[in-house]
């Protein structure tokens, strides 16, 4: 009892911070409408509307009249002065000419002084920002033809990553929903097979309670940090680890301390002859079989996510933070802290959550409660675990279909297969925004 009250504060207390952590949604939509700027010269006419819209450059404007930061000022004073009301860049870019980066001053102070520079020709790059679509936008407000400042490489991988972001995913919806409806019209016909037996370890509630709230809470996210996190400095401090490869080392064993605890008591819980196929029933082999049913799931539960993702947004539109390891792999650009980074989040997150959530908590409460209720208590401890209000609903239907699918395969492999699949396309899709 004292563990489970403690737990219940530390989530409440977790889940009340979210509210006041910035969102990675709000970067993502930026930076997706700064990719589509960026690639309009390069998009065929028939896939503007599917890749960036009819407008770009001022959906983009729109998002940053809403919310910009003073990093954001030259970009936007850019987009106004090319828009149709360039009057309107006039207090931004007095704004820059008295503070910024050098760069940033000489552009506003030439843009404030003439209107237009003759010829038409192109401006040399060392007088315009670094990045790709500032770039553009600068020598176009300077006077140069579009021609003359395109940067077809930068625009064509913009197309490039704009394709993966978009299209990959639309396809695989349109699958979702094609594979809801076959197994929609099977169950209406009565062809469904029937649940496999649902095995897991022989342990009671106090047994759960005290793996989730004392090991996987108190042990796992309160106390190991505490006393692992001076050690992991230490150490990278001696092995000379400097940034950013440091963040994903930290990362990653902060993570494997985390899961340490409730692993070790899970296996001293684990006692006598366990049934055919283990405790927790991974059934890795043959591998065919489980692998199909996670795709299979993947497919179908990606369009459900998305549902009660837009409908939270008709009703709550910024329910404020999301897990702090998106915007690391959105913001990191070394290839070392991205594989750490990822590594914990396709290999060590999918291992051991579904290890504890349903390989361990599901077949414990379906036993008290029954099935059903077993999936819909086990996918509720699983969202509320990762401490953000704004992503609950979401991942209490993620946790709804790998729940379901533990009990229709009979495999807890095929769960953690499915959340591999899951947090790979949320991780390329952070990559290729960020990239």
């Amino acid at each position: 009892m004292v563990c489970l009250a403690l737990s219940v504060l530390l989530w409440v207390n977790g889940l009340v911070e979210s509210l006041g952590r910035p969102s990675v949604g709000n970067d993502l939509m930026r930076r997706q409408l700064e990719l589509a700027a960026l690639a309009e010269p390069q998009v065929p006419p028939s896939l503007r509307p599917l890749l960036i819209g009819e407008n770009p450059q001022a959906a983009l404007l729109q998002e940053l009249d809403r919310q910009a930061t003073a990093s954001d000022q030259l970009l936007r004073a850019l987009l106004q002065r090319n828009s149709t009301e360039p009057e309107r860049a006039r207090p931004v870019l007095e704004e820059l000419r008295n503070s910024g980066d050098p760069i940033s001053r000489a552009l506003a102070t030439r843009l404030l002084e003439i209107a237009v520079l003759p010829g038409g020709q192109a401006i040399p790059a060392d007088q315009l920002p670094a990045d790709p679509l500032l770039q553009r936008l600068s020598c176009q407000a300077l006077g140069a033809t579009p021609s003359s400042c395109a940067n077809p490489q930068a625009e064509g991988r913009a197309v490039l990553q704009l394709a993966g972001i978009n299209l990959v995913p639309a396809l695989a919806l349109l699958a979702g929903v094609v594979l809801i409806a076959r197994e929609g019209w099977l169950r209406w016909r009565g062809k469904t097979p029937p649940l496999p037996p649902l095995l897991g370890p022989q342990l009671g509630v106090i047994d759960v309670i005290l793996l989730i709230a004392g090991g996987f809470v108190l042990l796992g996210a309160l106390v190991t940090p505490l006393l692992i996190s001076p050690l992991i400095s230490r150490l990278l401090a001696v092995l000379q680890v400097g940034s950013p490869l440091a963040e994903g080392l930290t990362v990653l064993l902060l993570y494997l301390g985390l899961m340490a605890a409730p692993l070790a008591i899970l296996r001293l819980m684990l006692n006598g002859e366990p049934p055919q196929g283990g405790w927790l029933q991974y059934r890795w082999r043959p591998p065919g079989p489980p692998l199909a049913q996670a795709f299979k799931g993947f497919l179908i539960v990606l369009p459900l996510v998305s549902l009660t993702g837009w409908l939270q947004q008709l009703v709550w539109s910024d329910p404020g933070g999301s897990n702090p390891l998106l915007d690391l792999v959105l913001r990191s650009d070394s290839g070392w802290t991205l594989f750490c980074f990822a590594f914990t989040a396709i290999v060590l997150a999918p291992l051991f959550e579904e290890t504890i959530f349903r390989g361990v908590l599901l077949p414990v409460m379906a036993r008290k409660l029954g099935p059903i209720w077993g999936v819909v208590l086990s996918s509720a401890i699983f969202g509320l675990a990762h401490l953000s209000l704004g992503e609950l609903s979401p991942l209490f239907v993620l946790g709804l279909a790998l729940g379901w699918l533990r009990l229709s395969s009979g495999r807890l492999s095929s769960c953690i297969w499915m959340h591999a699949l899951w947090n790979g396309l949320t991780f390329s899709n952070l990559v290729l925004l960020g990239s």
